[in-house]
């Protein structure tokens, strides 16, 4: 009788492990859903190279990337509940929405200072954006995006009367530049470095020529109400993992040829586009930098009607620190 109580026992304590295990497999490997911006650049491709690499899975977290055409899409998704996390919302838009009392908050700064580039054809009259008219045309990506406030920044900085334009992600930029239904398109590394190097277009600006778009938070990550009191603990684990990663594509030769193979690109214009492009402070997550001249830009460009409350920043950034 004791050897059969003994080997129920035994029985009972190895399937006890068996569900133990499977329930901690389970935790191990929570899911949460990602709306990220732009598929193929290297500041949004972060989520992307943290499943590759195993970063995200260490840290117990599965995730479902969604990819957007742009800040305004990515919004969406998030005040809709249809995601968890938003990566590379325009801090403009997440500003506004706000304001109105949606339920965004912000979880870390996404890019200080901006990569993207505005291009026009070889063909074309204007060798600078200052040479913008009343007629011409220059391209965003959606409303409520980064890519929209730093046109409006350069319609500010250089008294322009050019007529801003959604034109989504930069491949269907580019088709409407090319058409000639836009003049000016904007890109992001590495698209566009084809057409560059082929002569079919030239750069007329970059976002980081606007010396205060350098010093300012323009995208975000971002998530909603809902889910920041649902998976507080998840959402920690996606910024240790997040930061970890960042960490990771900086250091590891492994990540240029996980990103170009992501990319479609090369492993000499991936390594490109990391150091002359993206230096590493640009995607740190830790601090919404220049919000003074963020919220001023906003109230400027009337997606908010007053600078939010010390009281109100508190509320909205929430970055969890790191551990």
């Amino acid at each position: 009788m004791t050897h059969a109580f003994t080997r129920r026992a035994a029985t009972g304590l190895v399937a006890g492990a068996m569900v133990a295990a499977a329930l901690g497999s389970a935790s191990a490997q929570d899911v949460l859903k990602v709306a990220a911006g732009q598929r193929g650049n290297w500041d949004t491709a972060v989520v992307e190279m943290g499943m590759r690499s195993g970063i995200f899975p260490k840290h117990g977290l599965k995730l479902e990337i969604l990819w957007t055409a742009g800040g305004g899409e990515t919004q969406q998704a998030v005040l809709s509940n249809s995601v968890d996390v938003g990566v590379a919302a325009g801090t403009l838009g997440v500003l506004g929405a706000f304001s109105k009392g949606a339920p965004v908050r912000i979880l870390g700064a996404q890019a200080t200072g901006a990569a993207d580039f505005w291009y026009a054809r070889a063909d074309s009259k204007l060798k600078s954006i200052k040479d913008a008219d009343a007629n011409t045309t220059l391209a965003f990506s959606t409303n409520g995006s980064s890519t929209q406030s730093v046109v409006l920044g350069f319609l500010a900085a250089y008294g322009l009367k050019a007529k801003p334009v959604a034109t989504g992600s930069p491949p269907a930029t580019f088709t409407q530049v090319m058409s000639g239904q836009i003049d000016v398109g904007w890109s992001s590394p590495p698209f566009g470095f084809d057409a560059l190097e082929e002569g079919k277009i030239r750069i007329i600006a970059r976002a980081n020529d606007l010396p205060e778009i350098r010093n300012q938070s323009i995208r975000t990550l971002i998530t909603n109400v809902q889910a920041l009191q649902g998976k507080k603990e998840q959402l920690t684990r996606f910024m240790k993992a997040y930061r970890e990663t960042i960490d990771w594509m900086y250091s590891n030769p492994a990540a240029l040829t996980q990103y170009a193979d992501f990319a479609k690109t090369t492993e000499v214009y991936a390594k490109r586009i990391r150091e002359e492009f993206f230096p590493k402070s640009l995607i740190d997550p830790d601090e919404m930098k220049g919000m003074d001249l963020v919220m001023r830009d906003a109230v400027q460009f009337k997606a908010i009607p007053a600078p939010l409350t010390p009281d109100q920043l508190k509320e909205l950034i929430q970055i969890p620190p790191r551990s």
